[in-house]
Formats: structure tokens, C-alpha cells, sequence
């Protein structure tokens, strides 16, 4: 893991509150865009590339340097959801980490969901735009061989020419001055089938990406996907051995007004992320 520019502010007037006689109220309007004085429209967020016959995603890097606009999809099942793929349980994770990311799930439904979720936000976080902590998160998330046959590929799509395109250098670092944002936020998860050593689990997951500074011209957008992953449990714990995207399910845009670019960086240094668990 096309959006409209208009990702943050609502479009047209506000509703009536109430019946006859009630006023309306309208908010006052969104200031101006603090990105820059030049807005694109955003590309095709997020895309795959297959090795081997092993599909992996490329997280935003291939995704916005694409002119290709993305084809809606609706990843929705159509079984009604279960109490199992639904519900909260409260019950923490993991207690370790590794490589950044949490680590030892359990050898359950739950612990698959679990993994999941908490792939999705490492594969989608900044660290994949960094070679070292790239394959450092590659080694924590598939399995073995996988990592070792994707890993060539995968650095060849995060080119110095692609991170470019998207305002970094050949780091992987922002410009001074701006802010790389790259978030995903899991929504809940499904189990699509499950066995001892075999899981395949959907994580829908809204998303955040774009370049927070006065001189960007790629501003922090929302994005919204459903991330399904192949699992298998090798050795102590859930290995991804494939792994597919699509759009959606995506709300109606809400009435809330663009942020300013301070605040937008402001949020992102001091706003830390979270452990993903049913």
C-alpha cells in the first residue's frame, strides 16, 4: 500500500445541528497549505515486488515514485466476522524485542494476529528506508531464505533515485529542516485460515506518509490498506513467507482542517508508536 489530495480537510459545508430553529455552524476555514506552495497528487501508494515467487511489498518507496494511480479493491470477506477476528482480549503480546520490533508470539491464533499487526508497522515505519535497519527488520520478519533472497532486490528498489523522488537523500535521511513521515496504524485483524505451523492473517491499517517541512511539496497523507501475510512458525516463532496488499476499506474523509507543518512534525517526534495485540 488513489487517495485525493484532500486527505485531512472536508469538502464543502457542515450539517444542520438538530431540527427548525437551530443554527448552522460552519468551522472556520483550513489555514493555508504549510507544505509548500506546490501540492502533487499523490501517487500510487505502496506496491509489491516478486522474487522468486515470493511477493514482498516495497512500502512507499516504489509506490510514490509510480505514476500509475492504484485500482480500487475491495479486500473485504464475504464471511460475516467472528467473535475471534472482532474482540478484544487484553492479553499483552510479547515482552521482548528485537531488531526494534516485539518478538515471541505466541503459538496461537492470537499470536499470529499479533505478529501480524506488528509486522505491518515495522514494514511500515522509516527504518526500510535505512539499508542497515532494512535488513535488520528482514531477518526479524520472513523467513530465512526469503530475507536472504530479497534482500538484493529490495536495495535496488530503494535506489538513491527513488529516495530522491521522494525528498530523501541516499541515506534515507530528510532534509534539514523537514520530516520523513512514514506510520502505519493496525485497525484490527482477521484470521483467514490457521494451523500449528501455518497461519494467513489480514491486517487492515490506515496509514501516513509524506515529507513534513515548509519547503515539501509531497505533505503527510493518509492512506488506508488491508495487508494479508503468510505465516509460518519456524523455530521459536511466526515467520512471513509471503505477503500481498490491497486498497481499503477507507472511511469518508472527515471535516478536521490541515495541520500546520510544525504540528505535524511536532506529533510525529513526540507521539511514540505501540506494541499490536488483540
Amino acid at each position: 500500500m488513489s487517495n485525493d489530495d484532500d486527505q485531512y480537510g472536508g469538502a464543502g459545508g457542515y450539517g444542520e445541528v438538530g431540527g427548525t430553529g437551530q443554527t448552522r455552524t460552519r468551522l472556520p476555514d483550513p489555514p493555508a497549505d504549510p507544505y509548500g506552495s506546490t501540492r502533487r497528487t499523490p501517487r500510487a501508494s505502496r506496491s509489491l515486488i516478486t522474487v522468486v515467487g515470493v511477493v514482498v511489498l516495497l512500502i512507499a518507496a516504489i509506490a510514490f515514485a509510480n505514476s500509475a494511480p492504484d485500482t480500487p479493491s475491495d479486500p473485504a470477506s464475504d464471511k460475516p466476522p467472528t467473535d475471534s477476528s472482532t474482540a478484544a482480549t487484553g492479553t499483552d503480546p510479547v515482552t521482548g524485542k528485537s531488531a526494534g520490533i516485539p518478538k515471541g508470539f505466541a503459538h496461537d491464533e492470537q499470536g499470529a494476529q499479533s505478529a501480524a499487526a506488528n509486522f505491518a508497522v515495522a514494514l511500515g515505519s522509516d527504518a526500510m528506508f535505512k539499508k542497515n535497519t532494512r535488513h535488520a527488520l528482514m531477518d526479524e520478519i520472513y523467513a530465512p531464505d526469503v530475507a536472504s533472497r530479497l534482500k538484493g532486490p529490495v536495495d535496488e528498489a530503494y535506489s538513491a533515485d527513488i529516495l530522491a523522488k521522494m525528498g530523501l537523500d541516499a541515506n534515507g535521511n530528510a532534509p534539514q529542516g523537514s520530516t520523513f513521515v512514514t506510520r502505519n496504524v493496525p485497525i484490527g485483524t482477521r484470521v483467514e485460515s490457521f494451523t500449528p505451523t501455518t497461519a494467513k492473517i489480514a491486517v487492515w491499517y490506515t496509514g501516513l506518509i509524506g515529507m513534513s517541512g515548509p519547503k515539501s511539496t509531497d505533505p503527510v497523507r493518509t492512506v488506508w490498506k488491508t495487508w494479508t501475510f503468510e505465516l509460518s512458525w519456524i523455530g521459536e516463532g511466526w515467520r512471513v513467507l509471503d505477503d500481498t496488499q490491497q486498497d481499503g476499506p477507507a472511511p469518508v474523509p472527515g471535516d478536521v482542517p490541515v495541520s500546520t507543518s510544525d504540528d505535524m512534525s511536532k506529533a510525529i517526534k513526540e507521539f511514540g508508536g505501540f506494541t499490536y495485540a488483540r
